[in-house]
């Protein structure tokens, strides 16, 4: 392994490490010496890597960012109808909610600290909505008077409240609560001729995106001994590059 890829490994571990500290005691009394022996490493290798708290959570909300967004544009533009695709986006999320810590301090992170952020994730959550919604009424999916407008504020509504109540108890992300919520909402919302031709449990397996999701996977970040926090010039391994990419990590 590289002095590089050792430097990446070690990147990793200390964002995971540090949504875990973020997620139990929260951002104020999460320390940098937590953080760091989460990860296995040295407060030095912290330091290399993060000037301060505030720059470990920026790393954690960008983390969550990619996860996210890569989960909106799989579905954005998967096959099948706009609100077939709004149900599985739906049930997508919850199971990266459900195995990446990150993503879970991530969205907390950015709710609890939003003025002045860089990023706001449920923006990217909202657009994310009402663009399935509002190609699906372009499609003629949507029942009569039924809005992209309107709806999407009830489904916003809805699984923000599904995320915020899974803090403290995580059966709320469970498949079941999202298909029992789906049953409910698509009668109103789909057009007669979709009748019959949607899943309100959502097209894909359970699990099927939990492994490999970010630094919350199986992989070397969540492994505990993170390496040296040096940075070497020659290239990244395949690995370490691959695992960098899902967590959106630039390799200099």
């Amino acid at each position: 392994m590289t002095k590089q890829d050792r430097a990446v490994r070690t990147r990793l571990a200390l964002i995971r490490s540090a949504a875990e500290r973020f997620e139990a005691r929260g951002y104020v009394r999460a320390s940098l010496a937590e953080i760091s022996a989460g990860a296995g490493v040295s407060s030095g290798a912290l330091h290399f890597h993060f000037a301060n708290k505030a720059a470990v959570a920026e790393a954690v909300e960008h983390a969550a960012e990619q996860a996210l967004r890569g989960a909106a544009a799989r579905h954005r533009d998967s096959d099948g109808s706009s609100l077939q695709r709004l149900v599985d986006v739906t049930h997508h999320v919850a199971r990266l909610l459900c195995a990446d810590v990150v993503v879970r301090a991530g969205l907390r992170l950015n709710a609890e600290q939003a003025a002045g952020r860089v990023r706001d994730l449920r923006r990217e959550w909202r657009e994310c909505v009402q663009g399935l919604l509002a190609e699906a009424e372009r499609g003629g999916e949507l029942a009569a008077g039924v809005t992209p407008q309107r709806t999407s504020a009830v489904v916003l509504a809805a699984t923000t409240g599904i995320e915020v109540l899974a803090r403290e108890d995580d059966g709320w992300l469970a498949r079941p609560s999202l298909t029992d919520l789906w049953q409910l909402l698509l009668p109103c919302l789909a057009a007669p001729c979709l009748a019959g031709t949607l899943d309100p449990a959502g097209r894909e397996a359970v699990g099927s995106e939990a492994a490999g999701s970010g630094p919350a996977g199986s992989g070397p970040s969540g492994s505990g001994q993170a390496g040296s926090g040096s940075a070497g010039s020659g290239p990244a391994g395949p690995g370490v590059r691959a695992e960098a990419g899902r967590v959106g990590l630039a390799l200099r």
